[in-house]
């Protein structure tokens, strides 16, 4: 049985559901009281009310349900921040999570422990294109999320050598989709799908970069990102212990535009031309080559989805 932090969450649903796929039992685990909404997977799973923080609660989990690996997508960094939590507090309370998701793992003795990260710890590098597992990132970071993930993945590989469980990062990119953030600060594609969708203007107030016609990222779609995760999780044996998770390939706001026209004609938005952030993305092959992973969503298609999936009612 898979243990999924955050299992309910944006990524951590579509993990759910890829790992059901592949014949994984899953226990979800969630700060808040864990309702799961009717047809949210194919499958029955197990739901757990728990802080990563409170270590007593996780290993109480341990007791009634034999936890065979754990994919950790719950944040373990302040963020967003709590204006009454004092800053250093915040940042002990964070990491503790981290420390007490890889003790209860060991005391499990479970095959391994996947812990997500992001595309932003490459951010300070001058590389453009293709960014491989294999460059040095900077240990200076724009913003909370990359740093605490540096962080995590320093501590991951430091308590991987010293206790003999086996940590992977998961370094994802541009994830967007069904229960994805809405406006997500650091790309404008949901927001523009969102407009089209609902017939409503295109607001960029809540979106900080990346607004200019031919600015871009390494956009997958959310289904993409949870197969990739569980064949990670399951794969008899991996080469590495560091795998970037994405599409593979650059998707410029020109590009998610004309998807979108595709199917809505009349969407209606101007950006301004030209590129703010140099073009870069992930290099998958060693996530294709250790696991046979090859991206399924093209942008066609998760525009597509994506547009249907608001039609439906659903707000975010």
């Amino acid at each position: 049985m898979i243990l999924v932090t955050g299992g309910l969450g944006h990524i951590g649903s579509a993990t759910v559901q890829a790992l059901l796929d592949a014949g994984e039992e899953c226990v979800l685990v969630q700060r808040r009281k864990p309702e799961i909404p009717n047809g949210r997977f194919s499958g029955p799973v197990s739901a757990v009310q728990a802080d990563v923080q409170d270590l007593d609660a996780l290993q109480a989990i341990g007791r009634t349900h034999a936890i065979t690996g754990v994919v950790h997508m719950a944040g373990s960094m302040p963020w967003p921040p709590n204006p009454d939590e004092p800053p250093v507090d915040a940042a002990r309370n964070a990491l503790g999570g981290l420390f007490n998701i890889v003790q209860v793992a060991q005391e499990w003795g479970v095959r391994r422990l996947s812990l997500a990260s992001t595309i932003g710890v490459y951010a300070g590098l001058v590389d453009t294109g293709a960014l491989s597992e294999d460059l040095p990132v900077p240990l200076t970071a724009p913003h909370v999320i990359p740093t605490f993930k540096r962080i995590s993945e320093l501590l991951g590989q430091h308590l991987a050598a010293a206790t003999g469980l086996e940590i992977i990062h998961l370094r994802i990119s541009g994830a967007w989709g069904p229960l994805g953030h809405l406006p997500n600060f650091a790309f404008p594609a949901p927001t523009f799908v969102h407009a089209a969708a609902t017939g409503t203007p295109v607001d960029l107030s809540g979106v900080a970069g990346r607004c200019r016609a031919d600015d871009g990222l390494d956009l997958c779609y959310v289904y993409d990102l949870g197969r990739a995760t569980a064949l990670l999780q399951t794969a008899d044996t991996l080469a590495h212990t560091t795998y970037n998770v994405a599409a593979g390939r650059l998707t410029t706001n020109a590009q998610v535009i004309a998807a979108i026209r595709s199917v809505v004609p009349d969407f209606d938005v101007e950006l301004e031309p030209g590129a703010s952030v140099p073009p870069s993305y992930l290099d998958i092959t060693r996530l294709h080559d250790d696991t046979g992973y090859v991206p399924e969503w093209d942008l066609e298609r998760s525009v597509a989805d994506y547009i249907a999936y608001f039609r439906a009612g659903h707000p975010q």
